[in-house]
């Protein structure tokens, strides 16, 4: 069991697309150290690097978006290290794998408590959606507009807004927007969906008309069921079905 003190980090370099028995090695090797009892591993995966092999792998070009470098870290007792080493060596065979000497000074576990069991509140009824559509690059006094605007919605009390980019659109004038490798951004289009009451919405609009130079707002029409968990906790039922 790993303590406070003298211990081994180990480091794995693979490639995300890397396979061991027909299944990603990344996947395998966590189930390996999971199964061995490690006292946890973290997988990360990062945006460009290359290797032995002298190919660069990066996702601004899609043809080198592809396997790109996963590294894997754990940390553990001297002995576990020794217990699982064998096994990924024979597991990565196209990769790298690093061991050093460590010094755990903290080591801090905090024990799960029961999650209470909340009710949940069950609206619904008339509603209104506004959608708003502008490019990435709109500014709004020296920051993205599409933050502001987030901003702005939830000054107003607004219950929840959803921010999502697209990958490629045009507008009214007809300019096409798009990302590419000569291009890395070029104004992506950018949709903001907001869902409130009329009257919440009704305000919010005239709000963000105020802060658009070149977009759209649109509004709908909608019925709404929302989930909300009470704050209050009830007694969890038995399994009969009936509360404690």
């Amino acid at each position: 069991m790993l303590t406070k003190g003298p211990a081994r980090k180990v480091t794995v370099f693979v490639n995300e697309t890397a396979q061991y028995h027909r299944q990603p090695l990344l996947d395998a090797i966590l189930a390996f150290l999971m199964h061995k009892g490690v006292a946890g591993a973290t997988a990360t995966r990062a945006i460009a690097g290359f290797g032995s092999h002298q190919q660069l792998h990066t996702p601004e070009v899609e043809e080198l978006s592809v396997d790109l470098p996963v590294r894997i870290e754990f940390i553990d007792t001297a002995d576990k290290v020794d217990e699982v080493l064998p096994t990924l060596y024979e597991m990565v065979n196209d990769g790298l794998i690093e061991v050093q000497d460590t010094q755990v000074v903290k080591l801090a576990r905090k024990s799960p408590k029961p999650e209470p069991h909340l009710a949940h509140e069950r609206q619904q009824g008339p509603a209104r959606l506004m959608r708003v559509f502008l490019g990435e690059s709109d500014r709004w006094h020296d920051e993205p507009l599409y933050d502001a605007i987030a901003k702005k919605l939830r000054m107003l009390g607004i219950a929840g807004a959803t921010v999502y980019r697209g990958i490629l659109g045009y507008g009214a004038k007809g300019h096409e927007r798009k990302r590419s490798f000569f291009h890395p951004v070029r104004d992506l289009p950018v949709m903001i969906s907001v869902v409130d009451t009329s009257e919440k919405i009704g305000v919010a609009a005239e709000a963000i008309e105020g802060m658009l130079e070149d977009g759209l707002i649109v509004l709908s029409d909608v019925d709404m069921v929302r989930m909300v968990r009470s704050h209050s906790v009830t007694e969890a039922p038995d399994a009969a079905g009936t509360a404690r």
